[in-house]
């Protein structure tokens, strides 16, 4: 099982409680990507938003700055947005921070859109919202499958491309491609086909409802023929590791608060409710928070219900002091992996 952590970027708050220095965001989030790799986590993801709170608007840049600095964390996409993106440009990017990774330390995770501010702002049709995925998806896997740079291909929404060269190529010849969903049936069906990893993004309810879709996905992976190694599942959730679980709750509660708040102004959301947020934060919740016993045995709970290889937290919300990221990191690399790995061994 590898543990890691995710994030979209966090902005912190000023003394007035105003959201400040977006580009102060995006140098934590490389901090912590680095001290992450420091202690030994096995995987960090950067994910896609465009929002003051979650300013990390391009993950293939931030990718590949990681890169360079990093010795042998696996970096991803939690996701890249391809709807609304050329696949084209994300292929090169990621292969470019392939390169200065030194191989085999970068995927890509393929996105339909749960940051719908990309579509009018790179003037693209929510109506087509899926149709946009489809076709670019399909597009994303010729350039992976394509034994040379000169890459053909046609399709809808993007104009063809006749033969022209994609470079540079991944050292390894091809990139690992993820397909990412929030519980869509048809995306899990869809990615088994394409014989494609799924990452589930759990972000509320009860994490072990996701079972169906799990097998759902496995089922159709062996009914299109896949067996190969790419079949494979990871879960993506929200969470915080402190050295109690009073602690991690304290320290989580404000950013999910003010978090909810934006979010309710952009999307229409309802007034964050403290006491739904506590009873997320327990078992059988969707939020990892607490001391690192308690999150390794829920990973390890979920485990049973989805057979997932990997499971990441995104910590980093609402202006968390960065110090609070650091340590739940270190906690997550250094405390609740090594739990994790002895619960699952003794099962």
């Amino acid at each position: 099982m590898e543990i890691g952590a995710y994030s979209f970027g966090d902005t912190q708050f000023d003394d007035n409680g105003e959201q400040v220095d977006t580009a102060g965001a995006i140098r934590n989030l490389h901090e912590a990507i680095v001290h992450a790799d420091t202690v030994g986590l096995d995987y960090f993801g950067v994910g896609e938003h465009h929002t003051m709170s979650m300013p990390a608007s391009s993950p293939g840049a931030v990718i590949a700055a990681a890169a360079g600095a990093t010795k042998q964390i696996i970096l991803g996409s939690g996701a890249s947005i391809i709807s609304t993106d050329d696949p084209v440009r994300v292929y090169q990017q990621f292969a470019i921070a392939d390169a200065v990774s030194g191989g085999g330390r970068v995927e890509i995770t393929a996105g339909r859109g749960s940051s719908v501010e990309t579509f009018p702002l790179f003037g693209y049709d929510l109506a087509e919202y899926d149709e946009y995925y489809a076709n670019k998806l399909d597009l994303l896997m010729a350039l992976n499958d394509s034994p040379t740079a000169e890459v053909t291909w046609r399709g809808e929404h993007r104009p063809e491309i006749p033969g022209l060269a994609v470079v540079p190529r991944p050292v390894n010849g091809r990139l690992p491609i993820w397909l990412a969903t929030g519980g869509n049936a048809g995306s899990s069906a869809r990615a088994g086909k394409l014989g494609l990893p799924i990452s589930y993004g759990i972000i509320g309810g009860a994490p072990h409802r996701f079972a169906p879709l799990a097998e759902l996905y496995r089922r159709s992976a062996a009914t299109a023929g896949h067996t190969r190694d790419d079949i494979k599942i990871s879960v993506a959730a929200l969470g915080l590791v402190a050295p109690t679980k009073k602690e991690a709750l304290d320290r989580m509660y404000p950013g999910w608060h003010a978090l909810n708040v934006e979010m309710g102004r952009l999307r229409g959301w309802p007034a964050p409710d403290k006491q739904a947020f506590l009873a997320q934060a327990d078992a059988p919740g969707a939020y990892y928070v607490g001391d690192p016993d308690e999150v390794a045995e829920r990973i390890v709970h979920l485990h049973g219900y989805m057979g997932h290889m990997r499971h990441f937290l995104q910590m980093d919300i609402g202006g968390l002091p960065q110090e609070h990221l650091i340590e739940s990191i270190t906690l997550l690399a250094t405390e609740v992996t090594p739990r994790v790995q002895r619960l699952l061994a003794a099962k």
